[in-house]
């Protein structure tokens, strides 16, 4: 049981390194923004499905046109990922948003505004 996990972590792994390379140097779709950073993957057990992690910088009109750009290349992602990795079956890929990067660049502009004796975006004067 434990051999399975491992393998499922080097694919998932591998998935998440061959995607990135795609992304970044071969990704054609206009829609899919250059901002985009796969942050990591998971895969199923039995190897049938993978998701991958990304984080996507700008608007939400662009992230939501990103997500629709990945959703398009998803298939010919899975047909890639499984010649690169010699899979007899390619997982089914779907792209999740990874919020930890936006979520982090918001709490280093907050204590950037702490530290200065700034008031936050959020706060309210009573």
């Amino acid at each position: 049981m434990g051999s399975d996990n491992r393998r499922a972590d080097r694919v998932a792994e591998a998935i998440r390194e061959e995607v990135a390379t795609f992304l970044a140097e071969e990704a054609k779709d206009p829609r899919i923004s250059r901002l985009t950073t796969v942050t990591g993957a998971q895969v199923t057990r039995d190897l049938r499905h993978a998701k991958v992690f990304v984080s996507v910088m700008g608007s939400d009109a662009e992230r939501t046109q990103t997500f629709e750009g990945l959703a398009s290349v998803a298939g010919h992602l899975r047909s890639r990922v499984g010649r690169a990795l010699h899979l007899r079956l390619a997982p089914a890929i779907t792209f999740v948003a990874d919020e930890s990067i936006a979520r982090a660049a918001r709490i280093e502009t907050l204590l950037s505004q702490i530290k200065d004796g700034r008031p936050s975006d959020g706060d309210v004067d009573d």
